[in-house]
């Protein structure tokens, strides 16, 4: 007689829903991502959880942090409280659909210091050092020279500011090793891993902050 240990209900739904959407954004993937397919973009994805980005962005009340691609906001909601009300999370996203969306959640749920801005991540309309991080999941793929974001990262940052990649496997990601490289080049060096090169979140600080 075989005994088949069954999978609890949550972690079932769990598993079923990140291959839904794991199959949503390779077959109808486009960059960037369509406002007309939102509602995948709240589907949790294995291993890019809330508990793990907090771990390797640690965000601190206070901060004043940038997050690039924030879809429906769903690491929105959850990053910016822990900034405080002397923290600020900017959020920039090429559609205006996206902010609009953030902001309606983050109004319905009381989060008052998220601040919405339209641009292109590889030009980011913000001065010099103006940052103590920043982050994108899954987003840093759908931008066309990513190079270009990282090294707008290196910009904006403080000098000991710190930067999340986090990275699950479509059509637009990004293999750890490639964004290893990348980030090289453009002057970042990395500070924690975690996951593995199909899923992960990757943090990097400016080099001269490192040295």
């Amino acid at each position: 007689m075989s005994h088949t240990v069954l999978a609890k209900p949550a972690v079932r739904w769990a598993i079923a829903a990140g291959a839904v959407a794991a199959g949503a954004l390779w077959f109808g993937d486009k960059a960037p991502y369509p406002y007309t397919q939102h509602k995948l973009l709240d589907l949790p994805l294995p291993y890019l959880t809330a508990n793990r980005l907090d771990a390797v962005l640690r965000p601190r009340p206070g901060e004043r942090v940038l997050e690039v691609g924030p879809g429906t906001g769903l690491q929105s909601l959850h990053v910016a409280p822990q900034l405080g009300p002397d923290g600020r999370l900017d959020v920039l996203d090429i559609q205006p659909e996206m902010l609009d969306h953030v902001m309606r959640r983050a109004e319905r749920h009381g989060v008052a210091n998220i601040t919405p801005t339209r641009g292109d991540a590889r030009e980011l309309p913000f001065p010099d050092h103006t940052f103590d991080a920043m982050y994108l999941v899954t987003a840093l793929g759908e931008v066309p020279e990513p190079e270009r974001v990282l090294a707008e990262a290196v910009r904006v940052l403080t000098p000991g500011g710190r930067l999340v990649v986090g990275e699950f496997f479509d059509r637009h990601w990004i293999p750890f090793g490639t964004l290893h490289r990348l980030a090289d080049d453009s002057g970042l060096h990395l500070a924690a891993h975690r996951g593995s090169t199909l899923a992960y979140l990757a943090r990097f600080r400016p080099c001269t902050a490192a040295a």
